[in-house]
């Protein structure tokens, strides 16, 4: 039958076959996107509502927790320390009072929106009155990075409060919540921190430094940005999922409702769209700043570039060289900055050259020259100290022979006259005692002479006349023993 078709038949069958395939490949890629994105099913309406309810009231513990979570984060924040900011921002309660907010906008509930303000005002002064406190009185104040990145908000921050909040309103709608997701919001929008260093600003504030209070503004300005986002999330979420309206509200007054809501978003967001775009241009003009010295400064021969140094605020470039830059070749520089597509974002820098002449070389080399001769002194010095050293060391070893051989000469002599003192003894055995000694003495008191002595202790029974007689031998036996030219024997009583 297909052989009886005619050729514009068979195109035609083969186009519409396609078509089939292609309609059946969208409504199965359509069937899979939305079994893989559709989370209405999941959605337990009533525990959301009561949970985010339950979450509202500030009092009792609540209110403890969160003094104890301002103070953690306080310290954190002094000690620039974001492991303990992150414990902070887990334990604080600031969470509820927000998602009511947004809850009770988009179900229309009167009564927990007043309730959840009520209780986000005074969280909020609490917040502040506790941080101010802390900051005030304790000793250690100090601008650190963890309080100077919480002043200036930004598009960023704006994305980062709404799209966490819509991680947190999804997981609180579904079916046995996801603690980790609300856990990890927590920490991202860092609701904690901003009033933290609100209230660092404060204290500064009220210390004299009129940076205190755009430390404040900058502060209060992000935790208006995520309170506000987070809400907004949570407006979102509930509408899209329909949860059941708390009062009656016609279609003017839910279009009221999401329009307030869209400009709420709008105005929070236009200051920190401006920050972004300065902040985006700073960057983009520090990256061709960069670019333009490693391409047209560094990469030249002719400059030999010293130092740089670049005002923001007065759009100037100070440039430090060794060598001497002329004025042609800085009209040079400036010239590229001007016509080069590629330094757009430097057209209207102007460029000051530091210390580009012989002179600054000179004063330069003079400089390291005199310091190499002051090295040069130095080194002199320490050798001359080494000399010294070395000598010492010479005359210590020196001394410590001379002390080594005076101890063996003593322990000689001790051995000597131990043996004299026995052989004396059997010699005369009317010695009682022996002593011997060599004597310093000077008759023009100046030149020392040495004089050996032996005293003796005869027995009394001796006569003087036998004392006398002994002690000659004695004198003249010890002077053998001894080897000495003379020696001088006294009588001890």
């Amino acid at each position: 039958m297909e052989e009886n078709l005619s050729k514009d038949e068979v195109v035609e069958q083969s186009k519409q076959e396609i078509k089939d395939e292609a309609k059946g490949l969208w409504i199965s890629i359509k069937k899979y996107l939305k079994e893989l994105l559709d989370f209405r099913e999941d959605t337990d309406y009533s525990a959301t509502i009561e949970a985010i309810t339950n979450d509202i009231p500030f009092k009792g513990a609540t209110a403890w927790i969160l003094i104890f979570a301002i103070f953690v984060a306080s310290i954190g924040l002094n000690a620039n320390s974001t492991a303990v900011v992150i414990g902070a921002m887990l334990i604080s309660p600031l969470m509820g009072p927000i998602l009511g907010l947004g809850m009770a906008f988009a179900i229309n509930d009167v009564d927990v929106f007043k309730k959840s303000a009520i209780n986000l005002a005074t969280m909020i002064i609490l917040s502040l009155l506790t941080s101010f406190i802390f900051f005030y009185f304790f000793p250690l104040n100090e601008d650190t990075s963890e309080l100077l990145g919480r002043t200036s908000p930004d598009i960023r921050d704006v994305l980062i409060a709404f799209f966490g909040g819509l991680a947190l309103m999804v997981a609180r709608t579904k079916k046995g919540t996801i603690a980790s997701v609300i856990f990890g919001v927590a920490i991202a929008t860092a609701l904690m921190p901003p009033l933290c260093t609100a209230g660092f600003g404060l204290s500064k504030w009220l210390m004299g430094s009129f940076d205190g209070f755009k430390y404040f503004l900058g502060a209060m300005y992000l935790f208006t940005i995520n309170t506000i986002f987070i809400a907004l999330a949570t407006f979102i979420v509930l509408k899209l999922l329909r949860f059941p309206m708390h009062k009656y509200a016609n279609a003017a007054r839910r279009k009221r409702y999401a329009t307030v809501a869209a400009l709420v978003g709008i105005i929070a967001m236009i200051p920190a769209f401006y920050t972004f775009v300065n902040a985006l241009n700073k960057s983009r003009v520090n990256d061709q700043l960069n670019k333009f010295i490693k391409n047209e400064i560094k990469s030249n021969p002719k400059f030999q570039l010293i130092d740089k140094d670049f005002n923001p605020d007065t759009k100037v470039l100070n440039l430090s060289f060794f060598n001497e830059v002329s004025d042609g070749e800085k009209n040079m520089l400036e010239n590229q900055l001007t016509n080069d597509p590629q330094y757009a974002y430097l057209k209207d820098l102007k460029i000051k050259i530091k210390g580009s002449n012989t002179k600054s070389f000179e004063l330069i080399t003079t400089a390291y020259q005199e310091k190499r001769e002051e090295l040069q002194e130095s080194k002199n010095i320490i050798e001359g100290l080494q000399k010294q050293i070395k000598d010492l060391q010479s005359t210590v070893s020196n001394l410590n022979q001379r002390i080594e051989q005076d101890a063996l000469n003593k322990h000689k002599k001790i051995v000597a006259f131990s043996s004299i003192a026995k052989d004396a003894k059997i010699r005369y055995q009317n010695i009682e005692e022996i002593g011997f000694a060599n004597l310093l003495t000077s008759k023009d008191f100046i030149k020392i002479d040495t004089l050996p002595i032996a005293t003796v202790k005869w027995n009394k029974k001796l006569s003087p006349k036998d004392i006398e007689t002994k002690q000659k031998e004695l004198k003249s036996w010890l002077q053998t023993e001894l080897k000495l030219d003379t020696i001088f024997i006294k009588q001890m009583n």
